[in-house]
């Protein structure tokens, strides 16, 4: 399982020109799922959503996770990030997991997600999302489960 974080001062996400999702100061991170994920990797992947140490302490280190700010979560699912890019110039999706299956991951992550932290917005699995956002830094990292 990928997630790509990047730490936002603000983020919404629009469907159809209707605002869906929006966050203030906190992570957006973009999900993508990969065959061989499965529960387990659920929540890995979580657990580094929540407490991964991107934010700064009072001296200005990156030594803080979400949990410990308090700070917004916005999970996008996105399979693109599950694509191979290693050979030619148009990028394969064998090794995303099939829509249905990956959708299913995709919801229980977002339910444990919102069972353990208190904000938590989300977009709509597999649907033409607009995402805008205020980069905080910028930081940016990617995530394996």
């Amino acid at each position: 399982m990928i997630g790509l974080i990047q730490r936002v001062n603000w983020s919404r996400l629009t469907i159809d020109g209707e605002l869906h999702a929006e966050i203030g100061p906190g992570l957006l991170a973009l999900v993508g799922i990969e065959k061989e994920d499965s529960s387990s990797d659920v929540d890995k992947l979580l657990h580094k959503l929540l407490s991964y140490r991107v934010f700064a302490d009072d001296e200005g280190k990156m030594n803080l996770g979400l949990k410990d700010t308090g700070g917004e979560l916005l999970l996008v699912s996105q399979f693109t990030l599950a694509a191979s890019t290693s050979k030619g110039l148009r990028p394969g999706f064998s090794s995303a997991k099939p829509p249905q299956q990956a959708e299913q991951l995709f919801e229980e992550l977002v339910l444990k997600a919102q069972q353990n932290h208190a904000a938590v917005q989300s977009g709509v699995f597999g649907a033409d999302m607009q995402i805008a956002l205020e980069n905080n830094g910028p930081v940016t990292f990617l995530l394996r489960s």
